[in-house]
């Protein structure tokens, strides 16, 4: 297969095989919830596996897949989004401003969901890592635990329909499909962008 003259390879594997398999470990994690407990906790590792390398490869992975190449100032973030509505938006190669907010958004909230989720494992099902930190009497803590547990994920939830209207916006505002650079790695140079 040759690629377009005109697409540069933006996403390295490490990239593409993380985020799709992010989300194939949360929804299976989402939907499994308390019914199927050993898929649920299975997938829930997962995704606080797939965070860890993440956040590594963040820091000495390729240049697209570098937090330095997409954190920016919320000035900057609130300007894109701003520019967004408007139609109007500056085209990137890597992550828009946005884009690289949800990341960091999202990793948070994962994380947060994952650990909330190995400590309602540890208190109520005894089981897990955190399982020899509690007794079978820490209901206080397994009811609140669980609570945050639930509240993330559901907000992890929310932040993926908003991170799927963004590319969905954003591809149509430059006329590319974004899913599509996300599976194959590629994606169109402009002139602006070049």
């Amino acid at each position: 297969m040759t690629a377009n003259k005109n697409t540069i390879k933006v996403w390295d594997p490490f990239v593409r095989v993380f985020h799709w398999a992010l989300v194939l470990s949360f929804f299976i994690a989402y939907i499994t919830e308390e019914d199927f407990l050993s898929i649920h906790s299975f997938a829930g590792y997962s995704v606080l596996a797939l965070l860890v390398l993440r956040i590594i490869w963040g820091l000495i992975g390729t240049r697209h897949a570098r937090f330095s190449d997409f954190i920016y100032p919320p000035r900057t973030i609130k300007s894109f989004i701003k520019d967004t509505l408007n139609f109007k938006a500056k085209k990137y190669l890597g992550h828009n401003p946005a884009g690289g907010a949800m990341i960091i958004i999202m990793i948070i909230t994962l994380l947060i969901t994952t650990t909330t989720g190995i400590a309602v494992y540890g208190i109520e099902e005894q089981a897990g890592p955190l399982a020899s930190w509690y007794t079978l009497h820490d209901t206080f803590w397994g009811e609140a635990f669980e609570e945050i547990h639930e509240f993330f994920a559901n907000f992890t939830l929310l932040l993926v329909f908003i991170h799927v209207a963004g590319v969905i916006f954003e591809s149509f505002i430059h006329r590319e499909n974004l899913v599509k650079a996300m599976i194959d790695g590629r994606k169109r140079v402009d002139s602006e962008n070049g």
